[in-house]
């Protein structure tokens, strides 16, 4: 398929970031970009779908693309700009980087399929929330640490799957992991607890997070530089979001500590923390059930507490993915499937900032560095290829 007048060569993507990164640091922090650029990230894997999921300072994103067929998916990292590299499996078939990390030393966290067959019939996490695009494999799923061109697997807590979300300068790695615990509040096919979980900075350094009290079951999304880390707190459910997520906590100086909800009872999920402790992300509102999500976007602030951060018009549900520094917040808005930016306490369509003619529509944005530059995903307006992105800002 032939890509419209907005594909560059990679050469002229990393003119157009370094570009970005200076116009940007000379903006004040309150400025709004006026519009966007887009240029679109290149699939070294070879298939028609890609997803950018993290974008750090130095404007290298991660994420993922599928293999010819596109029913399998490997994580992949573009260094600013260039091609693509493929950061393989753990020796299973799928492999993604599926939240935003927090580090600009070139190391990264993910989730990766192994070669094991899971034993106790599992679809894990991975297989619900990130391998969708294909029937489960089967296959135990476990978080990963890359650098250097090294996939390293890390530990769970004694039970058979694991799941890392994000990363931070110092190496410190969240996410959860199973226990050898049968939890009674599992659904079908799960079967083993799970607990929060911190991995690092030394190899093989592992430390559970205590979830909530009266919760069996937790999940760490997302750790800043600072140390804290924020998550969800609940029941064992099926291991994706619903019942799991009760609770949105934020983990600091070894205590845990409840965010409040948008008054829901499920799918309070915190997605991101930035340096100041800001977090992000979705919580249900008052109506819904496990089945039958309402979940708007949320920022919370010590200062504010949690607020509403609406949608977009004509939609009713909302996820904020990602956030920087200046609290500008990304994500997407339900039904249209459009991304979003909020910043200034306004929520405005991403594909209202970019220029006319773009050859794509953004579907979500899912990152945000502290230049303002946002990484997700874009559909062709003229096909069904699913392009990873960067929008890189203009105030002029």
């Amino acid at each position: 398929m032939k890509l419209a007048s907005l594909i560059c060569t990679t050469s002229v993507i990393a003119m157009g970031l370094t570009a970005a990164q200076a116009a940007a640091q000379g903006a004040p922090p309150s400025a709004n970009p006026l519009h966007y650029v887009v240029y679109l990230l290149s699939n070294p894997v070879g298939g028609m779908i890609t997803q950018g999921t993290s974008i750090n300072v130095e404007n290298e994103t991660a994420g993922f693309g599928t293999l010819p067929g596109n029913s399998v998916m490997h994580a992949v990292y573009w260094r600013h700009g260039l091609a693509g590299r493929d950061l393989g499996t753990l020796g299973g078939p799928n492999s993604a980087v599926a939240w935003p990390n927090r580090n600009d030393r070139g190391v990264i966290a993910g989730v990766s399929e192994t070669a094991k067959a899971q034993p106790n019939g599992e679809t894990w996490s991975c297989a619900a929330a990130v391998f969708f695009l294909a029937p489960p494999t089967g296959n135990v799923c476990v978080g990963f640490r890359w650098e250097s061109g090294h996939m390293t697997a890390l530990p769970t807590l004694g039970g058979d799957n694991g799941f890392a979300t994000g990363i931070n300068n110092a190496g410190q790695i969240v996410g959860w992991a199973e226990t050898p615990v049968h939890d009674s509040s599992c659904i079908s096919p799960q079967v083993l607890q799970f607990e929060a979980v911190l991995w690092g900075p030394k190899s093989n350094q592992l430390q559970p997070l205590a979830p909530y009290p009266g919760d069996p079951d937790s999940a760490a999304t997302a750790i800043n530089n600072e140390g804290q880390a924020v998550g969800i707190s609940g029941l064992c459910g099926n291991a994706v979001g619903g019942a799991s997520a009760v609770h949105m906590v934020l983990w600091e100086n070894n205590k845990v500590t409840s965010l409040p909800t948008l008054g829901g009872g499920y799918w309070n999920t915190p997605m991101d923390i930035n340096e100041n402790g800001d977090v992000t992300g979705f919580s249900d509102l008052p109506g819904d059930s496990a089945a039958a999500p309402n979940f708007n976007a949320f920022l919370w602030t010590r200062k504010n507490g949690t607020i509403n951060l609406g949608t977009l018009s004509g939609d009713n549900v909302s996820e904020a993915l990602g956030i920087n520094d200046q609290d500008r917040v990304v994500g997407v808005s339900y039904p249209s499937g459009h991304a979003f930016i909020w910043q200034n306490g306004k929520m405005t369509d991403l594909n209202s900032l970019v220029p006319r003619g773009t050859s794509v529509i953004l579907t979500d944005a899912q990152d945000i560095n502290d230049d303002g530059v946002i990484t997700g995903q874009a559909q062709a307006k003229n096909g069904s290829t699913l392009y990873a992105f960067v929008a890189i800002p203009k105030l002029k």
